[in-house]
């Protein structure tokens, strides 16, 4: 049954494979459930996978937005998806938006009482910086950032009816580009992206494969979530009482590896694994590594 009717009636796409104990894979954003075959498919005589693809990639990218913001979106999803599948016990791989998901999960619902095993990938439990936390989302060069995602939300929303980037006039599509390069500059951890970037730039053919998604409402979606998102899940996250795995990346330029760290000592039955080479990106930096510790992560649960 690769699609599940949502609260909303709009169809998500699930990938499932493998037999055994059950164990929901949260992807991270503009990540396709395939992309985890590499790294699970060796353990499906043991485990049986869910992998959502989230609205608006993969096989649910023609779901309609809804009108909630999109981790509280993401949430109801899955607590569906795991209300129909009838899940009571079950181990979680979280990944990046995945992580936050769960911890929205852990946060506003029974999530934590339902977890044997948890995987936490490169994730901070608060988004936005302040006083009381100085590792979100780009630390201290988040107002930069949250700059160019203002700049971009202004821009689709004076575009509302522009749903591909050919939609764009060329100034617009432009504007729109150039900002996202600048977010992929901010980030610089892998060098090699921005220069395609800035070459696609110049080849219009190649603009519209450039950005995270196809559709712009979507787009929009995801931009203004990062935007405004001011949850803090640190209280909900310390209460795990399942054994946990914290994956990060030292050289994140996303997330602060200090502020991970700090969060993964706060879980009191929790370990560590530093991907001492890896930005965000871990199972690109570190394929070999990560598909190691997966592998590990998953014999605790059986």
């Amino acid at each position: 049954m690769p699609y599940y009717r949502m609260p909303d009636g709009e169809q998500l796409f699930v990938r499932e494979f493998g037999q055994g104990k059950p164990v929901l894979v949260l992807s991270g954003l503009g990540m396709q459930s395939w992309q985890w075959l590499p790294f699970l498919y060796s353990q499906a005589k043991n485990h049986k996978f869910i992998i959502p693809d989230w609205r608006g990639f993969g096989g649910s990218q023609g779901c309609r937005i809804p009108e909630l913001d999109a981790i509280s979106s993401h949430w109801r999803d899955v607590d569906s998806l795991i209300e129909q599948l009838q899940l009571d016990q079950l181990s979680v791989i979280a990944y990046s938006m995945g992580a936050t998901t769960a911890m929205h999960g852990m946060h506003y619902s029974n999530l934590n009482a339902k977890l044997t095993h948890y995987l936490h990938i490169d994730q901070t439990p608060k988004i936005s910086v302040d006083e009381t936390w100085q590792y979100g989302l780009f630390s201290q060069q988040q107002p930069q950032f949250k700059q160019l995602l203002a700049e971009i939300s202004q821009l689709l929303a004076a575009k509302p009816h522009a749903l591909q980037l050919s939609d764009l006039d060329s100034a617009s599509r432009q504007h729109l580009l150039e900002l996202w390069l600048g977010f992929l500059l901010l980030q610089a951890s892998n060098k090699v992206t921005p220069l395609l970037f800035k070459t696609a730039l110049k080849q219009p053919k190649l603009q519209s494969l450039i950005l995270p998604m196809q559709r712009l409402d979507y787009l929009a979606w995801y931009v203004n979530n990062y935007l405004h998102h001011n949850e803090d899940y640190r209280e909900a996250i310390a209460q795990l009482a399942c054994p946990s795995t914290f994956f990060i990346g030292e050289q994140s330029k996303l997330y602060p590896a200090a502020g991970q760290k700090m969060i993964a000592s706060s879980v009191k039955n929790s370990k560590q694994i530093i991907f001492e080479k890896s930005g965000h990106t871990l199972l690109i930096s570190e394929p070999i590594k990560f598909g190691r510790e997966i592998s590990q992560f998953l014999k605790q649960g059986n």
